[in-house]
């Protein structure tokens, strides 16, 4: 009995001391480890961009942002897509209430110069200066439109004629009507099209910047000439009231008087307008380089392979050079002035990843330009853009309205062409745009 009670007892004590080292396990569990309190904690960023259209060019750059955030799980992107007509304001309203992201697409040019004038953001030199290799890659004068005072504020990623002439050859070649190469020319093609039901130029200008931007730009410069842009954007000698200035307004007022568009051209948009010219019922419409991404995405096999891409033609007795049209530096990112310390740091890891050697490429391969020193893979592009790609090197880019004149001169102008459209006098728009330039940069008179 004694034998058996002793050994029964030392199970007991065995069975409890078991338990014990249970509980105290169960009761040490909720105390983080020592792993635990390792792990970083993440650095939040809230970022912007306008990258909000279904195209190949908004698909490779958020795929670009995607990538960024696999790669850097320490880092948490708090994304926010705003479509590009409402973008700007956004941005405007924002930065009025004191509430501008982190990190955000900016506008090269005016855009820049507005920001940096109201503290918004800042100079990115020293990243730059760390990482000479890459920064030199760039083609000459890349960084010129987001520099203000000799200090730069983004790095580009893209770069794109703003005025480019689409043709369905087909067309031309139906009608026996020749490739404009003069301004005469092309009000003759305008007028032999609209004799045969074919829509000359497609056009969506609903949001008012697409006739402006894409249009009257590259129409100006034939013929007031780039130095008279540059002196009247600074009020420096020249004014919007003088003669050749409305002698180019009057020339836009010429094309809609000739027919040269849809009657609804005022309230559809430029995807609208795509869409007339990929159904045949437009032989030509004007927009910037971004749009060959979408009719090698979506226009059907026949009307992709007869178009081509010119230039606004020539007019006799203006200043501009021909073989030149209006374009930009695309977009970058910049910072807010307030980001500091290690979220400055991954900002600007953000920067580098999003414009850098690889992404250029890919961005290349997504039919766009770059202003990154590499080729196009001639045996990969799509012809058209490569069609692009050769025709810009032949071709200089000027300076585009839209990015140079202040915020509320491009508003006006903007205004100024629907006005003239429908018949309103060029030389009442032409001294309300320099009423508008004059006052906000101080030199009204």
């Amino acid at each position: 009995m004694r034998y058996i009670s002793s050994g029964i007892w030392k199970i007991f004590i065995l069975v409890a001391i078991c338990y014990l080292i249970a509980g105290c396990t169960s009761a040490a569990s909720p105390v983080p480890s020592a792993q635990a309190d390792a792990e970083p904690k993440k650095i939040k960023l809230t970022v912007w961009h306008d990258w909000a259209a279904q195209d190949s060019a908004s698909d490779t750059m958020r795929e670009l942002l995607s990538q960024f955030q696999k790669d850097n799980p320490q880092i948490e992107l708090r994304v926010q897509s705003v479509i590009p007509d409402a973008y700007r304001s956004r941005l405007k309203t924002m930065a009025a209430a004191d509430e501008l992201p982190d990190v955000f697409l900016i506008g090269p040019d005016s855009m820049t110069r507005e920001f940096v004038r109201g503290g918004l953001i800042q100079p990115i030199d020293d990243f730059l200066k760390a990482n000479s290799k890459w920064a030199e890659g760039f083609e000459p004068r890349s960084f010129d439109s987001f520099t203000v005072e000799d200090k730069k504020y983004s790095v580009p990623m893209t770069i794109s004629p703003t005025s480019l002439v689409f043709y369905n050859q087909a067309i031309f070649d139906q009608y026996s009507v020749p490739i404009p190469q003069t301004w005469e020319e092309l009000i003759q093609a305008i007028s032999t099209f609209n004799k045969h039901g074919v829509i000359p130029i497609a056009l969506g200008n609903k949001s008012a910047w697409v006739a402006p931007s894409s249009i009257f730009s590259t129409l100006a410069d034939r013929i007031t000439g780039t130095g008279w842009f540059m002196d009247v954007m600074s009020q420096s000698g020249a004014k919007f009231t003088d003669r050749p200035f409305m002698d180019a307004l009057a020339k836009m007022q010429q094309l809609a008087r000739a027919r040269a568009f849809q009657d609804n051209f005022s309230f559809i948009d430029s995807k609208q307008m795509e869409q007339m010219y990929f159904r045949k019922q437009a032989a030509m419409f004007i927009e910037g380089g971004w749009a060959v991404g979408s009719l090698i995405a979506e226009a059907p096999k026949d009307v992709l392979e007869s178009t081509h891409i010119t230039l606004l033609p020539a007019i006799h007795g203006g200043k501009g050079e021909p073989m030149a049209t209006s374009g930009v530096v695309g977009k970058g990112f910049a910072l807010n002035a307030k980001l500091e310390g290690e979220r400055r740091d991954a900002a600007l890891k953000l920067i580098y990843t999003m414009a850098s050697p690889e992404a250029q490429r890919k961005i290349l391969n997504g039919h766009m330009l770059v202003s990154y020193r590499i080729d196009v893979d001639r045996t990969a592009a799509h012809p058209l853009f490569i069609e692009l790609h050769d025709l810009m090197k032949k071709v200089k880019l000027l300076p585009a309205y839209e990015t140079q004149l202040t915020t509320a001169a491009v508003e006006t102008l903007n205004e100024g062409i629907q006005e003239l459209f429908k018949g309103g006098s060029p030389g009442t728009i032409a001294q309300k745009l320099q009423d508008t330039q004059a006052n906000v940069l101080g030199k009204f008179r």
